[in-house]
């Protein structure tokens, strides 16, 4: 059976994209009977709460295409003369001008409000996922295991392709991310958000008690952004991470010499 369900999930920014097209005019043109009843005013507003759902539903690109599409579709068939874009009064000129502002600084609110929804969501899950790496350690897992779940965690976050632990420091420099999130890449900061992870390897160091323990090797997905927190949350784990291999390693030197 089709799941049309998980179909329109995979296609959504297609879907919300054509739905803002070809919904204003479709709209407008239910509104051409009423023409004699139906102030433009009331056209306009209608208009506007049909902006703002598609921009909800879709992105910033979606509300600025039905933006567009309102204003163009209102002159069309509902401000004289009919079927013409032409605008001969200047109450309906007013009335499509404001239009075309206000569906702007609707989808703008959108956009906002969904890039909040999204960074709050992307914080939780990134505390949960740090929880849940320090209750392995609490419960006692051993070094093989958490390293498992660390290279799990940290392919999610940052869209990796693979990521592998290399002890020591001695290997050749890459691109390295920084605690505070930050990418420098042959002594530049290199601006993740926009163009990604420089690769083809990048590293991430595993630091405890002040020093340097080895680190985790990297290799990102091409030309895919980052946000800081997502790197953030990272280090974060790689430092968890690295507390629990040196204690285990301390463990094991003792347990040695002991015998």
């Amino acid at each position: 059976m089709v799941d049309m369900a998980a179909i329109l999930r995979a296609h959504r920014a297609t879907w919300s994209f054509l739905a803002a097209v070809a919904a204003p005019p479709a709209v407008a043109a239910v509104f051409v009977p009423l023409r004699s009843t139906l102030s433009n005013v009331a056209a306009a507003l209608l208009f506007v709460a049909l902006i703002e759902g598609l921009a909800i539903w879709g992105r910033r690109l979606c509300g600025y295409a039905a933006t567009i599409g309102a204003a163009l579709w209102f002159d069309f068939f509902l401000t004289p003369p009919y079927d013409r874009f032409t605008i001969s009064h200047r109450p309906d000129l007013e009335t499509t001008i404001s239009l075309a502002v206000v569906g702007v600084i609707v989808t703008e609110l959108a956009a906002r409000s969904r890039a909040h929804r999204e960074r709050a969501g992307a914080e939780s899950a990134h505390v949960t996922s740090v929880a849940a790496l320090a209750e392995m350690v609490a419960q006692g897992a051993g070094a093989d295991e958490v390293l498992v779940r660390l290279r799990g965690e940290l392919v999610s976050i940052l869209s990796l392709r693979a990521c592998d632990f290399e002890a020591g420091t001695g290997g050749p420099p890459h691109a390295r991310i920084l605690p505070d999130g930050s990418v420098v890449h042959v002594g530049l900061r290199w601006p993740v958000e926009e163009i990604g992870i420089p690769g083809p390897c990048a590293e991430i160091p595993c630091r405890w008690r002040g020093r340097e323990q080895g680190r985790l090797l990297v290799t990102p997905s091409p030309g895919q952004p980052v946000s800081r927190e997502d790197r953030v949350a990272a280090v974060a784990l790689v430092n968890v991470a690295t507390a629990v291999a040196d204690a285990w390693r301390h463990e094991q030197d003792s347990s040695h010499g002991a015998r």
